[in-house]
This record gives C-alpha cells, sequence and structure tokens, in this order.
C-alpha cells in the first residue's frame, strides 16, 4: 500500500526534475550565445586602424608658439596728439609633432615654428614644456625640437619606398588646437592616393614640396607636423600640406616621405643644419600648363664650372632621364631626387645626348659656399669669395664679390642684409674678394659714414650705415 501510494509521486517528482534539466541548459545557451555574440561585438571594434592608433598617439605633441613682431605707426595718431613710435604684438600659432626619442627630440614642420619668438610643447596628457629648436630646413619644411624630458613615449619609425597605392594609412594632430577642450590629439583616417606628387600650385605651407605621399585623409589647420602611419603603427610621413582652392581639407593632402625626413633630422641633431646636396647643374624649368615638358625628362641648363657635373663630363642640353634607381620625367623629380641625396656617395645619372643615352658617375658634394673658407667680419657676419661656381650657381651678374654666407639677426633687423647678398663695393672701393670686403668694413669702424653696393636677385642695391 505505501508503496503503491508512494511511485506516482516519486514518478511525478521524478518527471519534474528531469523537465528542470532542458530549460536550465537552454537559458544558460542563450547567455552563452549573447556572451559571445557581445565578445564578437567587441572585437569587431578593435581593427588594425585601432591598433596603430593606440601605438602612435601617445608620442603625438601639440607644438604651440609665439610670435612678437612690431606693428607700424599709425600715420593719423599724431594729429590727435599721439606721438607713440608703434608697438609690438604677439601671434599665437598651434601646429603637431612626434617625439622620436625618448630624451624629448621632437620631429615637426618647419613653417610651424619659423619666426616664432617662443616655443613650447605640450604631451598628450597636458603637460606642456618649453621647447628648443635645434634646427630648421626650410627647404624641406622639417624642424627638430628638444624639451627637458625624459622616458618620453617615442612614435615608431617606418619606411617609405615600399608604399602601396590604396593602403589605409591614419594622420593624427591636433586640428584646431585646443579649441577641441582638451590635449588629446584627433584621428584621421583614408588611404595612400598616390606617391612622387609634386606639388607645382597652391598649397597650405611654405617648403619645397616634390616627391609627397598624397592623402585623401584630412589634413587640417593644426594637423601640420603630425605623422602619418600606416596600419602596421609605423610612420611613414610628415603631414606638412594640403592642396585647396577653398582654404579647408577638400581630400587632397600631403606628407613628406619619412625616408628623407630621417635623414634630415639626423643632419639637424649632428650639425644644426642640413648639408645640402650638389652637382653643379641647373636646370631649366617647364613653362607653366606645358604637359609635355613634364614627361620628358630635365633638360640641364648650365653647368658650374669645377663642379662635380663638369668633372663628370655633363653639357648644358644633356636630358636627365635616370638617378640611381629613379625614373626622372621633369624638373621636379630631379629636385626630389637631390633631396634624397647625401653629400660624400656618388650616383649613375643616365643621360640623353643627341638621340643617344649614356651613364655617368658622379660625385654628391655640399654647396661650393659651405666648403669655401670663411671670413669674418665684426663677429656677426661672415663672407666667402664669390667664385664662379657659386656665381653660377646663384645666378650673380657680378663678376667679382664677397658672397654674405651668415650674418645675424640683428644685422639682418637694422640693415636688411641677408644671406646670398654678393658685396661688390664699400664706398667708392669695388670688392674683389672675402678677404678685402673684411678689411674695408673693419676699417671704417668709427669713421663715419659707409655706403655698400649689394647685388640680391640680379639687381644692385645701396645699404647705408655707420659702424661705432
Amino acid at each position: 500500500m505505501s508503496m503503491a501510494r508512494l511511485t506516482p509521486l516519486c514518478f511525478v517528482l521524478l518527471l519534474a526534475c528531469e523537465g528542470a534539466t532542458p530549460r536550465h541548459t537552454a537559458a544558460q545557451g542563450v547567455a552563452a550565445r549573447r556572451d559571445a555574440a557581445n565578445a564578437q561585438i567587441a572585437q569587431s571594434r578593435r581593427s588594425a586602424i585601432t591598433e596603430a592608433v593606440a601605438r602612435v598617439a601617445p608620442a603625438v605633441v601639440t607644438v604651440q608658439t609665439e610670435t612678437v613682431f612690431r606693428t607700424p605707426v599709425d600715420p593719423f595718431a599724431f594729429f590727435f596728439g599721439n606721438n607713440q613710435q608703434g608697438g609690438t604684438q604677439t601671434r599665437s600659432g598651434i601646429g603637431s609633432g612626434f617625439i622620436t626619442q625618448p630624451s624629448g627630440v621632437i620631429v615637426t614642420n618647419a613653417h610651424v615654428v619659423a619666426g616664432a619668438s617662443n616655443v613650447s610643447v605640450a604631451l598628450r596628457d597636458g603637460t606642456t614644456y618649453p621647447a628648443k629648436v635645434l634646427g630648421i630646413d626650410e627647404m624641406n619644411d622639417l624642424a627638430v625640437l628638444k624639451i627637458d624630458a625624459r622616458g618620453l613615449p617615442t612614435a615608431p619609425l617606418g619606411g617609405s619606398r615600399d608604399l602601396l597605392i590604396g593602403e589605409w594609412v591614419v594622420a593624427i594632430g591636433n586640428p584646431y588646437g585646443f579649441l577641441l577642450g582638451n590635449s588629446e590629439p584627433s584621428v584621421t583616417v583614408g588611404v595612400i592616393s598616390a606617391t612622387g606628387r609634386n606639388l607645382v600650385g597652391q598649397s597650405e605651407g611654405q617648403g619645397v614640396y616634390v616627391d609627397m605621399i598624397q592623402t585623401d585623409a584630412s589634413i587640417n589647420p593644426g594637423n601640420s607636423g603630425g605623422p602619418l602611419i600606416n596600419a602596421a603603427g609605423d610612420v611613414i610621413g610628415v603631414n606638412s600640406s594640403i592642396y585647396t582652392p577653398t582654404g579647408g581639407s577638400i581630400g587632397l593632402g600631403f606628407a613628406i616621405p619619412i625616408d628623407r625626413a630621417k635623414r634630415v633630422t639626423d643632419d639637424l641633431l649632428a650639425h644644426g643644419t642640413v648639408r645640402r646636396p650638389w652637382i653643379g647643374v641647373k636646370i631649366a624649368l617647364p613653362q607653366q600648363n606645358n604637359r609635355d615638358a613634364l614627361r620628358g625628362g630635365a633638360v640641364i641648363r648650365t653647368v658650374s664650372p669645377g663642379s662635380p657635373a663638369a668633372t663628370a663630363g655633363l653639357q648644358p642640353g644633356d636630358v636627365i632621364i635616370q638617378s640611381r634607381d629613379r625614373s626622372v620625367r621633369n624638373a621636379y623629380d630631379w629636385e626630389a631626387e637631390l633631396l634624397e641625396m647625401r653629400v660624400g656617395e656618388t650616383a649613375d645619372v643616365r643621360i640623353k645626348r643627341g638621340g643617344r643615352e649614356r651613364t655617368v658617375n658622379v660625385r654628391i658634394e655640399d654647396l661650393p659656399e659651405v666648403a669655401a673658407q670663411k671670413v669674418a667680419v665684426l663677429k656677426e657676419i661672415e663672407l666667402v669669395t664669390l667664385t664662379p661656381a657659386i656665381r653660377t650657381e646663384r645666378g650673380v651678374r657680378s663678376s667679382q664679390g664677397a658672397v654674405v654666407y651668415k650674418v645675424s639677426q640683428r644685422v639682418t633687423e637694422e640693415l636688411g642684409l641677408q644671406a646670398g647678398d654678393v658685396i661688390v663695393q664699400v664706398n667708392r672701393a669695388s670688392v674683389g674678394d672675402a678677404q678685402q670686403a673684411g678689411r674695408l668694413l673693419e676699417s671704417m669702424t668709427g669713421r663715419g659714414p659707409i655706403r655698400m653696393i649689394i647685388e640680391r636677385g640680379g639687381a644692385l642695391y645701396p645699404i647705408d650705415f655707420q659702424i661705432r
């Protein structure tokens, strides 16, 4: 009896227990699938782009500048009793840069810091340091800064010789600076649109923009000097300019190849200046809107006497069609090739002459005035003698004189004398060389007014001053 009564109850309980197992397993399965989906979504948010940005962004900095300049006298102020002689104003500027050495070495654009009275650098966390400009190369639009810090994150530098058209790239920088509210860098994504671009039209920036990387990643005001990186998180370029008819980004951005930036940075760190490659040829520039002139090679217009080009046998009229492993289609390609050369190396240059092709080996040297003997004048001017090579290289009309190699900022501001000017006469005495110019100027100290005649841009100008 007891067993008869208990059996159905146990049977019911058993069914209930067995029925609970499938429902519990199903709930667990739903939760597991939901967790897996969430994990998949979370994983899908992380891509090569996010990983690349995470690798480089900590090394991207904001470069802030202040430029103090004189304001002109208001011509109407005098009539209202204001006899002030003008004043000064401060203009602020902003750009980007990236840290290349943990000791605080930073690469940016030359046009970001050009003429700045004060430069400071803000890190990603907002910490700000005063910065020293170690060197500027305006031709390549690159500058190297230094801040007093240690153990900083650095941007990994890649290469720019094996870039793929269409590969993903990321531009990192600080567009519009702190107007966006914090010091975190901004990121824009695009592809490499082209390589080897030569900018011959309007662009933002002041350098020589040849052999550039073109990208459609947006580059806006304040991005200048920041890194362009690939999907692996390596820096492949320095964002420098945009082509814009409107003043804003239209998807035509350009970056300096990192291989060139590394060479320039090495020179600036080692010497404070860039050794400018020179072989002693002047190339005929193509006429504007002449598309045929952009495909026929680089035509040599002049060859400097005694130059490496002259020693190698190059002549006016020769057409350079290749240098090392670069095809030279026009004058801009030749300028790009010069920027990649290093002083002291040799290069195989292929030319066309009279319908035939030949290859010559040319040694790369410094500009002739770099190696020339310097004459210091009044501790603020350095002169070199005008030689036939310098005369041809600079297009100087005068047959003799002294070239201003370096001049202090004070002399430039007060007299208007600039590097590259050629002193051809001091008072009534013609200048034959740098030594004579130095003796004449030194002898005039405290002896009244001096009139110095200089050649600049093919024209002669007087400069009147006194040395007390």
